[in-house]
């Protein structure tokens, strides 16, 4: 037998134990433990060390190696010591061939029990002792389960004030599970503004349930519709043209009453929901390549637009050779595809038109140069003119007690005009 035995244990003691833990447990010679945890053997034969000074602790067990002949040591340690628990420590500050681990159920796979979800494809972030932006790109990206471990600093209720802060364009169910395994067990299902005012019991597991939800089109603005009234796509929520990014899109258009526009890789379709908004007599078509895509677009012209946005299902630049000529085209997906869509666009446009496209890479902003310079050095060609503009926008976020700047990915957007 190593002389480390580590040994998983939840609130339930030695109650929640196998036999062989327990067996292993009366058979040390020294028992290490926080003080909740050695409490469940007061009547122990071994020596009993508290671990109320993990460092020190940790020394004295590597000196207590030294001299272990044939005899073992007992760590205890909350549910699966591997598992953001206390073996990692023990693994970087002790020979690993010295330790031999039984692990308990952890806190998280209680907490997925008590619920009855599934949960391999879950995000686990620990947030216990550690900065809480772990949980914005999870968060941001939308994923469908996101647990968290807590501390006193990172309550329950600072985590939901962290989400309500995010703005995110989904909306997420909180269940805190207090006391997991213990005689207080206690889970609480709220949405993150009843969370953000109520206090949980200081152990406590938060498991975030992205939920299917849009708000009351009576509610929503004329201009500027908060990205969470648009139906997103189920395994990436976060994928759209957020907010900020499309008032200055809309802006650039310079959209007149009662015109032809464009809206080319139209994704969700959020970028053509506000020009129908806007401009109710404007014939918008919102060409988008994929039949996921193109459904949420009729989703969202059917609840927050009308019948003059008409989704086209797609590839650019083949299938625009079926629509009316544009006044207007914005550019905010290519498919692979730029040059030739700009070329389409260019050749088809009306005279006084413009193109306005959003990129978020450097490739396609190059691409975009190269295709402009072309323009301007051919004779023989109609020069073309380039605005560019870089758009780095930055949202607060509450993180434990402190407020940040959270970026998002800085997207260059460019004008395009002939004079």
């Amino acid at each position: 037998m190593t002389p480390i035995q580590v040994v998983g244990i939840g609130l339930d003691g030695r109650a929640g134990l196998s036999q062989t833990s327990l067996e292993v447990i009366e058979g040390a010679t020294v028992l290490v433990g926080n003080l909740r945890h050695l409490s469940y053997f007061p009547s122990t034969a071994a020596e009993v060390w508290p671990l109320d000074d993990l460092k020190a602790g940790l020394e004295r067990l590597h000196g207590w190696l030294a001299d272990a002949r044939g005899r073992y040591a007992v760590v205890l340690a909350s549910g699966d010591p591997l598992f953001f628990g206390l073996g990692r420590l023990l693994v970087e500050s002790l020979p690993p061939d010295s330790l031999t681990f039984h692990p308990h159920i952890s806190s998280i796979q209680l907490a997925f029990s008590r619920l009855k979800l599934p949960w391999q494809m879950a995000t686990v972030v620990s947030v216990h002792g550690r900065s809480a932006e772990g949980l914005i790109a999870p968060l941001r990206r939308g994923d469908a389960l996101v647990a968290a471990l807590t501390d006193t600093t990172h309550t329950p209720a600072n985590l939901a004030a962290m989400v309500l802060s995010l703005n995110l364009p989904h909306t997420y169910r909180f269940h805190v599970c207090e006391n997991l395994g213990g005689p207080e067990e206690c889970i609480y299902s709220l949405s993150p503004e009843a969370a953000n005012t109520k206090s949980f019991a200081p152990l406590n597991v938060v498991v975030l349930q992205r939920m299917a939800s849009l708000p009351d089109t009576h509610q929503l603005p004329l201009f500027g519709l908060p990205d969470g009234a648009f139906a997103t796509f189920e395994d990436r929520p976060g994928l759209m043209t957020k907010r900020d990014i499309r008032l200055q899109i809309l802006g650039d258009l310079a959209l007149q009453p009662n015109q032809v526009i464009w809206d080319i890789g139209a994704g969700t379709g959020s970028v053509s929901v506000e020009m129908n908004r806007l401009c109710p007599g404007s014939q918008i078509y919102a060409v988008e390549k994929t039949a996921a895509g193109t459904r949420l677009i009729e989703t969202n012209r059917q609840r927050l637009a009308n019948a003059n946005l008409h989704p086209v299902q797609g590839k650019a630049p083949d299938v625009l050779a079926s629509l009316p000529t544009p006044d207007r085209v914005f550019i905010g997906g290519s498919g692979g595809y730029l040059p030739a869509i700009l070329d389409a666009c260019a050749q088809r446009l009306h005279c006084q038109g413009r193109i306005v496209l959003a990129l978020a890479t450097l490739e396609h902003t190059n691409q975009v140069m190269a295709w402009v310079e072309h323009w301007q050095s051919s004779p023989s060609l109609p020069p073309w003119y380039a605005q560019y503009r870089q758009i780095q926008v930055q949202s607060s976020v509450q993180v434990g007690t402190l407020t940040r700047w959270q970026p998002l990915t800085p997207i260059t957007i460019v004008t395009l005009t002939q004079t």
